[in-house]
């Protein structure tokens, strides 16, 4: 694997890495897809994209893991089997993105480790470390967004967004988990404000666009220089490569399907 690190680090990263993280049912696809709109309708090519998944073999990955095969194998394995969904993840869909220069915006990405498996699963910090270290260097987060929400709240929404369909690997665990899920976020922002943000998710949709276009606007687009902006044409194209959706215009707004965070 140090091979294929040292090829992840040596393309140059000219884009930015936006993550949003947050419980279930916090609204995380939805301000998703509402990011990657605004920021394309400023001439800023994006990337929208998901964990796990995000790529071919991590959506297969995905499947596995949510479908609570690994689970037996206690929070250790299912640690593994994020990493290993985060590297086919990061060399087939994000490092590449970022070396054209896009925004990619994750739906969940090396936080949600430290937290579901991290401080809910009793994994050690050490071991959680050594896999960050091991699989996301070169592709750490410029700002972390934490769609804060009321672990019940979260866990009722979670349930209508289901409606008759089963529940997956996490949202199968009680309300005592899901809680520390909630304030292992809450303390990871604490501790690094220089990366998160906390937003509110209990406001509505639209003032929680909002305020992440405000954390977007004032922490990463400075940086940039100015786009002129351009009217948007998408045609979506299933079925591509990566399982993207492909614009037939710039500014190029591409995503990874968003059905699920």
């Amino acid at each position: 694997m140090s091979g294929s690190q040292g090829a992840r680090d040596l393309q140059p990263r000219k884009g930015r890495l936006i993550t949003f993280e947050g419980g279930e049912g916090s609204g995380k696809s939805t301000q998703v897809k509402r990011l990657v709109t605004r920021l394309a309708g400023q001439g800023i090519e994006t990337l929208a994209t998901r964990e796990p998944g995000g790529s071919p073999g991590a959506e297969r990955l995905r499947e596995v893991i949510l479908s609570g095969a690994v689970k037996p194998f206690g929070p250790e394995a299912e640690a593994l089997m994020f990493a290993a969904a985060r590297i086919d993840h990061i060399e087939k869909t994000i490092q590449p993105a970022l070396a054209e220069g896009c925004f990619v915006v994750c739906d969940r990405y090396i936080d949600s480790t430290r937290a579901y498996q991290g401080a809910s699963g009793s994994v050690a910090a050490e071991f959680v470390d050594a896999l960050e270290k091991a699989v996301a260097t070169g592709a750490m987060p410029d700002l972390t967004i934490v769609l804060d929400l009321d672990a019940a709240e979260g866990m009722k929404r979670a349930g209508l967004r289901r409606a008759d369909a089963a529940t997956d690997r996490f949202e199968a665990e009680g309300s005592a988990f899901h809680e520390k899920v909630r304030q292992a976020f809450l303390a990871m922002a604490a501790d690094n404000p220089a990366r998160f943000v906390v937003i509110d998710a209990s406001a509505s949709p639209d003032d929680i666009e909002a305020a992440v276009w405000r954390a977007v606007a004032s922490r990463l687009l400075s940086i940039r220089e100015p786009a002129p902006a351009a009217p948007l044409k998408l045609k979506v194209i299933e079925g591509g490569e990566n399982g993207l959706k492909k614009p037939d215009a710039k500014p190029r707004n591409r995503a990874t399907r968003q059905d699920k965070p």
